[in-house]
């Protein structure tokens, strides 16, 4: 499926499939299937598909629906509720990145201007803070 959405182009054939959903009620106007994708931009979508009684249903007449399709942008952060919700623990980090589950630390190397560098160490002593607490707390 294609569709252009605030003037953004969503393409289930070119996008990468994160991955899929069902409720298993095939045949049944119930029945519904969710296709999470990833747009080269890193841009998620939903593509979803469902029977007339789903929330992808379209009205075909007067009071009379029948089964449909749609695709929904998501922020990341609602696709990663869904993928939560929906996806094994392999899919979700595969799209996600690693649970980490403890505190421990990692070295980071970065480039800064030297400007940069310094309101970050004043704004970090001006707070009480380390340099990479407070950097932290920007995150």
């Amino acid at each position: 499926m294609k569709k252009i959405i605030n003037g953004k182009l969503y393409d289930t054939s070119t996008a990468h499939l994160v991955g899929e959903w069902d409720n298993q009620l095939y045949g049944n106007p119930d029945y519904a299937a969710e296709s999470l994708y990833r747009k080269r931009t890193g841009e998620f979508f939903l593509h979803g598909e469902g029977g007339a009684r789903s929330r992808y249903a379209q009205l075909v007449g007067e009071n009379r629906w029948a089964g449909g399709e749609a695709i929904i942008p998501l922020r990341w952060e609602a696709a990663r509720q869904w993928a939560e919700e929906h996806l094994d623990a392999d899919e979700y980090q595969a799209a996600f990145g690693q649970i980490v589950e403890d505190d421990s630390r990692t070295v980071v190397t970065l480039s800064l201007s030297a400007s940069s560098l310094e309101k970050a160490k004043r704004a970090a002593s001006q707070k009480g803070m380390s340099l990479s607490a407070y950097i932290e707390s920007l995150l």
